[in-house]
């Protein structure tokens, strides 16, 4: 899985790049990937606090876009000559160097590393004044060489004579001309006669027009001057490329200070676009550690919109010795933010790690990760199938055999996407592994199991996305150290599920009990109002005198009715706990003793049987019902218990 793409760093770079004037460094952003080393990313992240502190004191810095210079400075190499348009672009950028040159010396006055790139620009005014002189509007001026001044004043006044000779023969002949002026073919002055006047001229046909009914004809009277014009233009070209020619020698002999000035307006567009960056984010430097922790104040994730984003406080430290927590877990509802909660500590983990501000509050700690491994599902599915489960079961694979301990993972919806009961038991696994391995990580889920795993684990904590249970939404907010809830029943209330659905959900879920923790807000049902009233266990409590609760063993009772996991069969309590904490259930019409972890009540036997119910009639066999029957008129007969007595594991 890419994580660039998943925790949508791609985007962030995306954007960093559009603040950038040169395609090298544009190309560089795009390419920007987290540093590995401690000192190197301190460094770029003093670089972009220098520069923002700069842009917020100066203004923005007079970058040149160099567009096709390193073509440029390559033909000058090669030994072409550079045309006009390319010189103008080296007079260009030059000008821009030195404009940096005098920016960067004012911000000096910051005290900012990066101000110093201002002595590595070289002035090249001599270069410069050469290039100005001779280059004007893209062409060579007049006053580039006397020679070429002389030959352009020649060629002028050619042409004026040739031009005054035609339009005195055009004044004199007007009957002969489709036209009443002088034009050009070929590169020669000609005049537009008529077809049917064309031997009444004397001179050359030199075109016709598309219909044939014009010719284009060059008096003999102008042939000599055209000729003249036409070596004088030859002469033109020649000392032009003269000029040309020697002006890319020039540029050849400052070819290296061209070069570093070039390398450091790139290095200045790169750091200056990451102050861009941090300007629209509102973003501020971060501390970098190599300590085993992360500490997010009011961190805000960069790619939604400020006014519907909710801040995140987070914080993960496995460098607490005995008292260290590498993994958090988060569960709380479907749409409660656990997804955007992961993705943001991925995504600021990785822009801190780059050298790049981070949208956080002050006091935000980041740490130094070698790798980061992530298997987040964008949950827009509309099932999932074997497919997707062994997706991200190959995921986990290779995460497993890539991290350290000094790697993040994390992991969306851990254990999803197959029977619950397997599931979770591979949800805790890997979670287990994940701890004894040392890395920081951080996973989400619904399964109950895996909160109270993480609870009673050393180096794991639960941490839960906020919920308004009076309005049943959402806050977006996370809180370390405690438990969520899916909310899943309240959720559905919410949207209008009917009422005898949702009370056959929760019997579903919970056996007709409610399950979980004291907080666990449970559903009354009014079933003579459609309506549901949620009200909180706890407060329930409080009017209800506390007794000591029976161990989850106990508190199954012969007849009720169980669900068997992970087969999800249903079976009947049949015989009480042993010391074991092993229940014997009737599936079908095997007895079995199985461990009451793998038990949910599904229906008690309260509801599914009258008071003081002859339980006989189900667990005996007809023999035993008989034997007992005549025992009890005071008959000698003996009882067979064999069958009661045989339970398979």
């Amino acid at each position: 899985m890419n994580v660039n793409n998943t925790l949508e760093f791609n985007n962030i770079l995306e954007t960093l790049a559009e603040h950038a004037l040169s395609q090298k460094a544009r190309e560089k952003l795009l390419s920007l990937k987290p540093f590995l080393s401690e000192r190197e990313c301190k460094v770029k992240m003093q670089e972009t606090t220098e520069a923002r502190k700069i842009l917020e004191g100066i203004g923005t810095p007079p970058l040149a876009s160099m567009k096709e210079l390193a073509k440029i400075l390559d033909l000058t190499v090669k030994g072409s000559m550079l045309t006009p348009e390319q010189l103008a672009s080296i007079c260009a950028f030059i000008s821009s160097g030195q404009r940096m040159k005098k920016y960067l010396k004012k911000a000096e006055a910051f005290n900012a590393d990066i101000a110093f790139y201002g002595h590595s620009f070289s002035s090249l005014e001599m270069l410069f004044e050469e290039i100005e002189r001779c280059i004007r509007n893209e062409a060579v001026d007049d006053d580039a060489s006397p020679p070429l001044r002389e030959i352009r004043r020649k060629i002028e006044n050619t042409k004026s004579a040739v031009k005054l000779k035609l339009e005195g023969i055009l004044r004199s002949k007007k009957e002969w001309f489709t036209d009443g002026y002088v034009t050009i073919r070929n590169g020669r002055f000609v005049l537009p006669v008529k077809k049917g006047y064309k031997n009444q001229l004397n001179g050359t046909v030199i075109d016709t027009s598309s219909t044939g009914g014009t010719c284009f004809m060059e008096p003999t009277a102008v042939r000599k001057l055209q000729e003249e014009l036409a070596v004088l233009q030859i002469d033109e070209e020649n000392e032009l490329r003269k000029i040309l020619y020697t002006l890319t020698v020039l540029v050849e002999e400052h070819i290296n200070e061209l070069r570093v000035n070039k390398d450091c307006m790139e290095t200045l567009d790169f750091i200056f676009a990451k102050a861009k960056l941090s300007i629209e984010m509102k973003a501020v430097p971060v501390a970098i550690t190599t300590d085993r922790k992360i500490i997010i104040k009011q961190g805000r994730h960069p790619l939604l919109k400020p006014d519907r984003c909710v801040p995140l406080d987070f914080e993960i430290r496995g460098d607490l010795g005995d008292d260290a927590i590498n993994g958090v877990v988060i569960t709380g509802p479907n749409t409660g933010g656990k997804t955007v909660a992961l993705k943001t500590i991925g995504l600021l983990s990785m822009m801190a790690q780059s050298g790049l501000h981070v949208p956080v509050s002050p006091g935000s700690i980041f740490c130094m990760h070698n790798s980061i491994f992530c298997d987040i599902g964008d949950g827009q599915s509309i099932s999932e199938n074997l497919s997707t489960f062994s997706s991200h079961i190959q995921t986990i694979i290779a995460i497993l055999k890539g991290i350290s301990n000094e790697s993040l993972v994390l992991l969306d919806e851990l254990g999803s996407g197959t029977d619950p009961a397997e599931g979770m038991g591979l949800a805790i696994a890997i979670l287990e592994e994940l701890n004894q391995r040392g890395c920081l990580f951080v996973a989400t889920t619904h399964y109950p199991e895996i909160k109270d795993f993480a609870k009673h684990t050393k180096g794991l904590t639960n941490a839960r996305m906020e919920f308004d249970r009076e309005n049943l939404q959402p806050l977006y907010k996370l809180e370390i150290g405690e438990a969520g809830e899916s909310c899943a029943l309240y959720i559905a209330q919410k949207l209008g599920f009917p009422a005898h659905m949702l009370k056959r959900a929760q019997m579903e879920a919970y056996g007709g009990r409610s399950s979980g923790s004291s907080d666990r807000p449970t559903i009354l049902f009014d079933e003579d109002n459609p309506k549901l009233n949620t009200v909180s266990k706890s407060k329930i409590q409080k009017e209800i005198p506390k007794k000591e609760s029976p161990s989850r063993s106990e508190s199954f009772n012969i007849g009720d009715s169980v669900r068997v996991y992970p087969q999800k069969v249903l079976g009947i309590i049949c015989k009480r706990t042993n010391e074991k904490g092993e229940l014997g259930v009737q599936i079908k019409d095997k007895k079995q003793l199985i461990n009451h972890k793998r038990l949910k009540l599904f229906l008690p036997a309260s509801e599914l049987y009258p008071e003081d119910y002859d339980f006989s009639i189900i667990f005996d066999t007809v023999e035993n019902r008989k034997a007992r029957h005549q025992l009890e008129k005071g008959h000698d007969v003996v009882i067979e218990y064999e069958e009661d007595l045989k339970f398979t594991d």
